[in-house]
């Protein structure tokens, strides 16, 4: 189990410091660092040659229990034998209505996303965007590097077509025009990295709004899950997730109308299921992430880095969907998805705020919460107040807090691949290739 520093230090240290962050500015190295993405680097094209690098909270420790701290698979005591055919390298199945996390392989293993990283897009855009703004398709979204919906130079789209573009078709196109009404892509890589911040998905850094692979970008079996479970507890973007199908409009002398499909393969093949969004590229391979309710129950899966033999991502999901309906309810589990009151602000966020004014402030709607409406356009965060800095020296200076409520682990095994079945406690798919769009740009897989 990772260990934080704690102590004290005279006070006059602390006001000290104090004063040196008024004048200075907190220095970099008071706050723990985020990872972030890297554009300069060539862009990958191939998986991680071994693991891909394990995330953690800011201060160290592992988001949602001790326990999911593994590289190899961990099942909570008492559950059935698990499903044969599961390839994935890292998948997670967890309750989300309980938040228990049941079983996993490799959790908060920080692999390449593809596709499945337009989830927090949409988590992030639908509470400041008004979904009857019309948008006007322009070159460079027509132009579009991969999966694209269709959109032409001149067309009209509203926000809530655009939504369902980018969940049902994985529009990359989609996700350009979103990004470009809500102030531009580098803004909304900045809301959605803090909307990933904001409910504990510390593995995800996102450095394109599409999923489109840039050196540095990452999410875990974990986060894809936290994030999906987010998005279902929320009716505006559930209804997103499950509409099967979608219109796209004539552009006079350019595209005649036509009818996109949902690319979720389970979403009228797996009874209850809740949505899911699928991924590919040739760093990320197959990704999938999916939910679905059964006798009031609802279950979250993710897939990461699998590929079609011997089953599909989807049919991975499938099979984990029913193993995970046949654990008795109530189960405590191995750990859990994490919500907002369990965490405590991170430094991090403030003092990158204080760079930088222009980052815009997001307040996803989490567990059935409310999603907060923009105030004026697209809403900026305010540069750090003094007394705020002082409270973060403070923090510092006193010895960090945790960044999440951990039920400590007496097993610590990473380098053993073998399952790990937790000690009683006490209570206290591939995207299948989509029909050509009549009239419309051919699609690729996302």
């Amino acid at each position: 189990m990772r260990r934080t520093r704690s102590g004290a230090r005279p006070v006059a240290a602390l006001l000290a410091a104090a004063f040196a962050v008024l004048v200075c500015g907190l220095p970099a190295s008071a706050a723990p660092i985020r990872p972030t993405v890297d554009p300069a680097a060539p862009t990958p094209t191939a998986p991680f040659p071994g693991r891909p690098p394990q995330g953690h909270a800011p201060d160290g420790r592992t988001v949602g229990g001790e326990e999911l701290d593994t590289r190899g698979l961990v099942v909570a005591e008492g559950a059935p034998a698990l499903p044969d055919g599961l390839a994935a390298a890292g998948w997670l199945v967890a309750d989300a209505g309980t938040g228990a996390v049941l079983a996993a392989r490799d959790p908060h293993g920080r692999y390449y996303p593809a596709s499945t990283l337009k989830t927090l897009t949409l988590l992030t855009l639908v509470p400041l965007l008004d979904p009857a703004r019309v948008v006007v398709g322009t070159a460079e979204d027509e132009n579009v590097e991969g999966s694209r919906v269709g959109l032409v130079q001149g067309g009209q789209y509203p926000v809530s077509l655009l939504f369902q573009a980018l969940i049902l078709q994985s529009g990359n196109d989609a996700a350009n025009a979103l990004a470009r009404t809500a102030g531009g892509v580098e803004l909304t890589v900045a809301a959605m990295n803090e909307t990933a911040e904001g409910i504990g998905a510390f593995d995800t850094v996102a450095g394109t709004p599409s999923g489109l692979d840039v050196a540095g970008q990452s999410s875990s079996p974990y986060d894809l899950a936290l994030i999906f479970r987010a998005l279902i507890s929320d009716p505006a973007t559930a209804a997103i997730l499950t509409t099967p199908t979608a219109a796209m409009p004539a552009v006079e002398g350019r595209s005649p109308g036509y009818q996109i499909q949902s690319q979720n393969p389970l979403l009228s093949a797996y009874p209850g299921n809740l949505g899911g969004k699928t991924g590919f590229t040739d760093a990320a391979r197959h990704t999938f992430v999916t939910a679905a309710e059964r006798n009031g129950r609802r279950l979250v899966v993710s897939i990461m880095a699998t590929e079609n033999t011997p089953l599909r991502a989807a049919e991975q999901a499938a099979l984990l969907l029913d193993w995970g309906f046949a654990v008795p309810p109530g189960s405590e589990g191995v750990g859990t998805l994490v919500t907002p009151g369990h965490l405590v602000p991170s430094p991090s966020a403030v003092t990158s705020t204080a760079s930088s004014s222009a980052r815009p402030t997001v307040r996803p709607a989490v567990s059935g919460a409310a999603p907060a409406a923009p105030t004026d356009g697209f809403p900026v965060i305010p540069v750090t107040l003094a007394g705020s800095a002082v409270l973060i020296v403070a923090a510092t200076v006193v010895g960090r807090r945790r960044a999440v409520r951990l039920v400590p682990s007496s097993v610590d095994d990473d380098a053993d691949p073998r399952v790990r079945r937790a000690p009683a406690r006490r209570p206290c798919v591939e995207p299948e290739s989509p029909p050509r769009p009549t009239g419309g740009s051919p699609s690729t897989p996302p």
